[in-house]
């Protein structure tokens, strides 16, 4: 069998060296037909840059001792291939890779000059619809909502990086039988000035006034659900005041994500779909799925291990179940999709895995993804209602920006107002987004502002203060350099620090890649926090400015590479990368 020749246009040296050395495996005699050889970065960098440890269990499959394996599958790596300088069998049968000087930075500089940093357009021609935020109409968005919009909009981000169309969809909850309690309330018991004045935070005031009335007065109760009704059946003057709390609250919804920087495509409610609600009883009756239990249609998942689920309500009501197979199906027909990713907290879980059921057996098509997340808590406990500690999401970003504005006013007081007030937004969102991305998604997150805005360790201001470092050295080179572009140098690597660095910079592309298929911005996350303690490592190793002219000027465009794979990584975070801080 011919040796194998390595794909050198593959941008994840692991990918590129897994598949090389594959090939090398299926020449042995007796290598099973489904053996799937894996290269890792190496634990220790002492003796190489990858590591296979797939000898081990060739050796047993085979029956030879793995050394031996190991040993003969080095030898018929011979002559090596460009991309590494050498090979060595270490141990009871590890294979070490140190990949060549000239191919890393060959292939460093050429996909960091690519677009995007090379993040692979993987999802070309292929639509996601991310279902995120989707607050309620006529209630203020409160703290807890932050997780949803920031993940969220994360995903969004790196989906479209990857050349996905992605379709935004805010899915507001803006129908149901609050809105009957609304309509009375408003009615009976709203303050014009008040509405003038905030809008969302009077119709909640009225919504919680009316609800509670309900409670001890049954003819106020009645008249709600006369008012539902006729809401229902389309009443002109209902529906106009429907409207109105609709508007009211998209506009200061508007305002919260536009600080945030965050957009849709989509601002589609649960009315948007109501229509379609019968036709989901059609489909279940025409695949015999639905069936009636205690007055209610129900489906039954006992295949599926899952209580069973409820379809329509005693009363003749449909419920969030039925929205949201109606809005499946809706999706299908509109836009095709190959995924769709919906973003809530834990509470939902056993909700998305019934519809998603449902959906299937209904034959959709669509692959349905719920990326739930953990609670965010207080130091003191998780945020209540009852002990009064709910905080509203304007106010916590007010918070984190007047922080950062603290911290700014003392460490540069010199610096302009304008430019003060610009960075203490940026420097106070990202510390707040940061403090959620940086966390797997299903953890739970004790906020405190110490962390958050700490300049150091695993943080967002920690992150923006690196990409300020990188960008003061570029400018003080410029100055001496008279103005040359750093990236039309040519990187060679020197110290093991730059090769470090180097290896880092050639992981982004795939790290963004995994981040997306995980539904995890804290990969990426978790991976930027590396990649600026390696350049920090580097940087207090290895003198930049001071060093000799070509040195400089080589470890100059080292540094303009990491800059730009750090903005580019943040900005698919949501985060900003101010020029100094």
């Amino acid at each position: 069998m011919s040796k194998p020749e390595m794909d050198e246009t593959l941008f994840s040296c692991e990918a590129g060296l897994s598949a090389y050395v594959a090939g090398v495996c299926a020449s042995l005699p007796g290598v099973p037909e489904d053996f799937n050889a894996r290269v890792a970065p190496a634990t220790d960098r002492r003796f190489g840059d990858f590591q296979c440890n797939d000898a081990l269990a060739l050796g047993k499959a085979l029956g030879r001792p793995p050394r031996k394996v190991a040993e003969d599958l080095v030898a018929r790596m011979d002559p090596l291939p460009p991309m590494l300088a050498k090979v060595e069998v270490a141990g009871p049968g590890f294979i070490n890779f140190t990949l060549s000087d000239a191919w890393l930075a060959g292939q460093t500089q050429r996909v960091n000059a690519l677009p995007l940093c090379g993040i692979p357009q993987t999802g070309g021609g292929q639509t996601v619809v991310m279902d995120y935020a989707g607050p309620n109409i006529a209630k203020s968005m409160q703290v807890h909502h932050i997780r949803s919009i920031v993940i969220g909009n994360a995903l969004d981000r790196i989906h479209r990086a990857l050349g996905y169309r992605v379709i935004a969809d805010n899915h507001i909850g803006d129908w149901g039988t609050q809105f009957g309690i609304i309509i009375r309330g408003f009615r009976e018991l709203a303050d014009p000035a008040a509405l003038e004045a905030s809008p969302v935070e009077e119709l909640e005031r009225v919504y919680v006034a009316s609800y509670q009335r309900t409670k001890d007065d049954p003819d106020y109760l009645d008249a709600c659900r006369q008012e539902l009704v006729r809401l229902q059946q389309g009443d002109p003057e209902n529906l106009a005041l429907w409207k109105r709390f609709v508007d009211l609250s998209l506009s200061e919804f508007g305002r919260v994500y536009k600080r945030l920087g965050v957009s849709f495509d989509l601002h589609r409610g649960e009315s948007f779909y109501n229509p379609l609600l019968p036709a989901v009883l059609e489909r279940l009756n025409a695949k015999n799925l639905a069936e009636e239990s205690e007055g209610a249609l129900v489906v039954k998942l006992d295949d599926e291990g899952l209580p069973l689920c409820i379809v329509r309500k005693r009363d003749g009501g449909f419920n969030y179940t039925t929205t949201d197979i109606a809005t499946v199906f809706s999706r299908e027909e509109e836009f095709a999709p190959a995924r769709v990713i919906y973003v809530t907290d834990e509470r939902q879980q056993l909700h998305f895995k019934q519809f998603f059921a449902v959906c299937k057996k209904l034959g959709a098509t669509t692959r349905l993804e719920h990326v739930w997340f953990g609670l965010m808590r207080l130091p003191e406990g998780a945020f209540s209602t009852r002990e009064g500690n709910v905080i509203k999401l304007e106010a916590l970003l007010d918070e984190a920006e007047r922080r950062a504005r603290a911290i700014i006013d003392a460490s540069s007081p010199e610096m302009p107002d304008a430019e003060k007030a610009a960075l203490s937004r940026d420097i106070g969102i990202g510390a707040v987004k940061y403090a959620d991305l940086g966390h797997d998604p299903r953890n739970m997150i004790t906020f405190t502002w110490d962390r958050a805005l700490a300049l150091e360790g695993n943080s967002g201001p920690y992150l923006q203060y690196a990409c300020a470092r990188v960008s003061s050295l570029l400018a003080k080179y410029a100055d001496a350099a008279l103005g040359r572009d750093p990236l039309q140098n040519e990187w060679r690597p020197g110290s093991e620090s730059e090769r470090a660095l180097g290896l880092e910079l050639l992981r982004f592309p795939q790290v963004v890649s995994r981040a997306a298929e995980v539904c995890k911005p804290s990969v990426l996350a978790d991976y930027l926090y590396g990649l600026s303690q390696a350049y920090s490592t580097f940087y207090q190793s290895s003198p930049v400015l001071k060093s000799e002219p070509e040195t400089r000027d080589s470890r100059v465009r080292l540094c303009a590479m990491v800059l730009r794979v750090l903005r580019q990584g943040l900005d698919l975070l949501g985060i900003a990368a101010p020029e100094r801080i």
